[in-house]
C-alpha cells in the first residue's frame, strides 16, 4: 500500500475580487503522488483555487505550504509546479521537439545535470524523447503544432509540463476540448502516465464521470467551499449533502422524517436503512440512486406506480416512474411500457439519509480522509 505524505496544504484560504468573495475558508492537505480532482459547477472557485496553488493568484488571507513552507509571494517559475490549461498555449513557429523542450531550454548546463553545451544538448534529447515516448508521440518530434490534432496537441502540452520533472501537476479542464471518445480514451491515458511517473496531479473538471474515473481523491466544490472530500466511492455512496448526491451521479432526492436510528419515513411509508444519530422525528432529505430501486410486482412494491416515459440508454433504461405524488427516475435493464402500473422496491443499504442544510457551509472535509 502506497504510504503518502502531506505535500501541499491550505489553511483558511480565502479569495476576493473586488467586493465579491469567491473562495471562503478553505482547508485541505493534498499528499504526495496523490491524483486529487477539484470537482465542481462553473463559478464554484476550483480555478481559482488550482491557481492559488500554481502562484498565478494569492490569497485573500490564509495560508499555502509547500512541505510545511509558506509558498506566499513565491512566483510560478520558482514552485516545483507545472501547469497543463484548456487551452494548451503551444508555441505554433516551433515544432513538436521544440515546444517540449522549451524550457529545458531555458535552463543552464548545471541545472539539467551537466557540464557543457553539448552535455546540456543530449540531456535535452533524452528527456524529450523520454516524454514522446510516454505520450506516446514518438516519431513526431519535426511535426509542426498546426499538423496535430487535439488529442495530440494536448500530449504535447503535457509532455511540456513533465519534461521538467515537476513535484506536481496542475491540469485546468485539459480535455475540454476533445471529443467524447478520445476524452474517455485521455482520463485513462493521463491516470496511468501519473501512476508511472509517481508525481501529484491536481486536476479540475466539472465532468463528475471524468472525476470519478480518474481520481485517487475528489474534493466537491460549490460557492467557494469543499462540500465533502473523500475517495471516489464514498462520495458516490456517502454524499454528505443535497447538492454532492445531485452533482454526483443522478439521485432521487425526497423529504423523510427519520422516527428512529434505522427507521425512515417518506412517502408515507415507513423504510428500513442503515443510518443512526438522528435525533427522533428529525426531518432529512433521502437520497435514492436510480439504478438502485428495483422494478417488482404492483402487489409486492414498497411503493406503487405508474411509468410514464421510457428512453433507451444503451447499457439500461431510464423510466420516469410517477408515484406517491412525484417522478422517480428508475434505471433497469428491464423495460417496462409506458402506462404500465409496477412496484418499486428498495432494500436498506441503499437508502441515503442526511440532514437537512441550513447554509452553504461546507461539510467538515478533514475527518473525511483517511490518513494511509
Amino acid at each position: 500500500m502506497v504510504q503518502y505524505t502531506r505535500l501541499i496544504e491550505l489553511k483558511g484560504v480565502c479569495k476576493n475580487f473586488g467586493d465579491t468573495q469567491v473562495l471562503h475558508d478553505v482547508d485541505l492537505y493534498i499528499r504526495k503522488c496523490e491524483f486529487i480532482t477539484l470537482l465542481g459547477p462553473s463559478g464554484c472557485g476550483k480555478t481559482t483555487l488550482l491557481r492559488i496553488i500554481g502562484g498565478f493568484e494569492m490569497p485573500s488571507s490564509g495560508e499555502v505550504l509547500f512541505e510545511g513552507k509558506d509558498m506566499t509571494g513565491i512566483p510560478p517559475y520558482k514552485r516545483r509546479i507545472n501547469t497543463v490549461f484548456q487551452k494548451y498555449a503551444l508555441f505554433n513557429h516551433l515544432n513538436v521537439f521544440d515546444n517540449i523542450a522549451f524550457g529545458l531550454n531555458l535552463k543552464t548546463p548545471e541545472q539539467l545535470g551537466a557540464k557543457t553545451k553539448k552535455e546540456k544538448k543530449e540531456e535535452i534529447a533524452r528527456r524529450v524523447n523520454r516524454m514522446l515516448k510516454l505520450v506516446k508521440m514518438e516519431g513526431y518530434e519535426k511535426r509542426s503544432i498546426d499538423a496535430l490534432s487535439g488529442g495530440q496537441q494536448q500530449r504535447i502540452a503535457i509532455a511540456r509540463a513533465l519534461v521538467n520533472e515537476p513535484e506536481v501537476l496542475l491540469l485546468d479542464e485539459p480535455l475540454g476540448a476533445l471529443d467524447l471518445k478520445l476524452r474517455k480514451e485521455m482520463q485513462l491515458e493521463l491516470k496511468a502516465m501519473q501512476q508511472q511517473l509517481g508525481i501529484t496531479f491536481i486536476y479540475v473538471t466539472h465532468d463528475q464521470e471524468e472525476a470519478l474515473t480518474m481520481s485517487d481523491t475528489i474534493a466537491v466544490m460549490n460557492g467557494g467551499r469543499i462540500q465533502q472530500i473523500g475517495d471516489p466511492k464514498r462520495i458516490y455512496d456517502e454524499p454528505n449533502n443535497a447538492f454532492v448526491a445531485d452533482f454526483i451521479g443522478e439521485s432521487n432526492i425526497v423529504d423523510g422524517i427519520m422516527l428512529e436510528d434505522d427507521l425512515v419515513e417518506f412517502c408515507g411509508t415507513e423504510f428500513q436503512c442503515v443510518d443512526e444519530g438522528f435525533d427522533t422525528n428529525e426531518p432529512v432529505d433521502v437520497v435514492i440512486r436510480p439504478e438502485d430501486i428495483m422494478i417488482v410486482g404492483e402487489d409486492v412494491g414498497m411503493l406503487t406506480g405508474t411509468v410514464q416515459s421510457v428512453i433507451f440508454k444503451g447499457v439500461h433504461y431510464e423510466m420516469m416512474i410517477e408515484a406517491s405524488d412525484r417522478r422517480w427516475k428508475v434505471h433497469s435493464t428491464t423495460m417496462q411500457p409506458v402506462g404500465t402500473r409496477v412496484g418499486m422496491t428498495i432494500v436498506p443499504y441503499n437508502i441515503h439519509i442526511m440532514r437537512k442544510a441550513t447554509t452553504a457551509d461546507a461539510a467538515p472535509v478533514q475527518e473525511a480522509r483517511k490518513e494511509a
